[in-house]
């Protein structure tokens, strides 16, 4: 069960101001291609309420896409999937095993553009009652906690750069004992700590 103040703190962050997000917004001049036709996904902000952390997963290195990198549970909007709220239910169910009847969807923020073309939609949801995670074989390596309190505060944030397709591209980092959290999961978290700490 959710603390009141925890669940009254993300419901006033989700009343302030917001703009949608993309990978480009440390890289003036930088944009997708024109043109460009964005496909739905959905992230799950799985927080637990009992230890006021977020749960986030390492992704497999074996896999095409993205390998190693860390994430949130979800994945592009399927067509089963009503919204891409419902993708994130879906996929965080089938990626750390947390059933979708356990999470209390508290809102969302605004969409994020991804640089492999998916307008990301983040769902911020308190998880009811126990959960014991258990990673999917061959697409997540490990699922880990890290401090809401952390991933929230601005000062947490670092900002790196790579070469990237030619040219250097800027990003967010939030630097976590082993992990190395950047790209879109970086720059989400960011804008969820700007609408904690205004």
């Amino acid at each position: 069960m959710a603390t009141p103040d925890l669940e009254a703190r993300l419901k006033e962050a989700l009343t302030r101001p917001g703009r949608p997000s993309t990978d480009f917004d440390l890289n003036p001049g930088v944009s997708g291609p024109e043109g460009r036709i964005l496909r739905p996904a959905g992230v799950l902000i799985a927080i637990c309420p009992r230890t006021e952390t977020v749960f986030l997963t390492q992704r497999s290195a074996a896999l095409k896409h993205h390998p190693g990198q860390v994430a949130f549970p979800g994945g592009k909007q399927d067509a089963g999937d009503p919204t891409p709220a419902a993708a994130a239910l879906r996929e965080a169910e089938e990626e750390i095993g947390l059933p979708r009847e356990q999470v209390a969807v508290i809102g969302q923020i605004p969409e994020h553009e991804t640089v492999t073309g998916f307008l990301m939609t983040p769902v911020l949801g308190l998880i009811q009652g126990n959960f014991t995670p258990r990673a999917e074989a061959g697409e997540v390596a490990e699922v880990f906690q890290v401090p809401f309190a952390h991933v929230t505060n601005p000062a947490s944030f670092v900002v790196q750069s790579r070469r990237w397709q030619g040219r250097q591209r800027h990003y967010y980092t939030i630097p976590f004992g082993p992990y190395y959290i950047w790209g879109a999961t970086g720059r989400i978290l960011r804008a969820l700590a700007d609408r904690m700490h205004p």
